[in-house]
């Protein structure tokens, strides 16, 4: 069902009773290889559309393999395959869909860090998930777009460009 399918009001009078039944539901279906359009993945893919959820066809076997490889072998195994990304990439990214999650990152000249906040969430309370005293003193933040960043060279390549904003309490996190 999902508290999405349900009204508003019904929505919020559901939300504190943490039902089973309004859970988003994720469904992961194990496929032989070569098979992932089969009658039966389409079939769960129906169901799963009719019940506001998501279904995801991989192969364990071939996710196993993936998992051993280093990067640029993943990329090139995945592209034999006919693939863009990993079954488990895919489930990673339906969870945060359905969960309405999404993650920011914070950099630094020896780190970068992925921090996971609801969807919505304002910069300030986003602060507060690195330290609580962030979030009690965040005046503003510097943000750089993700793509800008990788796309520019980093935090002076985009302070260059001017891509880098400076933003306030009330920012709505955005990790695009």
């Amino acid at each position: 069902m999902g508290l999405k399918t349900l009204g508003a009001g019904a929505a919020e009078l559901l939300r504190p009773l943490c039902l089973l039944t309004v859970k988003p539901m994720l469904f992961v279906v194990n496929v032989e290889e070569g098979v992932m359009e089969s009658d039966a993945v389409v079939a769960v893919e129906s169901h799963a559309k009719a019940v506001g959820a998501e279904a995801i066809a991989v192969n364990a076997p071939i996710e196993q393999e993936i998992a051993g490889l280093a990067e640029t072998e993943r990329r090139e195994f995945l592209h034999e395959l006919g693939l863009v990304e990993s079954g488990l990439d895919r489930v990673v990214e339906a969870g945060y869909r359905l969960l309405e999650l999404h993650t920011f990152f914070t950099a630094g000249p020896k780190e970068v860090r992925a921090w996971t906040i609801p969807v919505g969430t304002r910069a300030a309370q986003a602060a507060g998930k690195i330290h609580t005293d962030f979030e009690r003193g965040f005046i503003r933040a510097e943000t750089i777009a993700f793509d800008d960043f990788i796309s520019l060279g980093g935090e002076k390549g985009a302070r260059e460009a001017g891509r880098l904003r400076l933003e306030g309490r009330d920012y709505v996190v955005n990790p695009r």
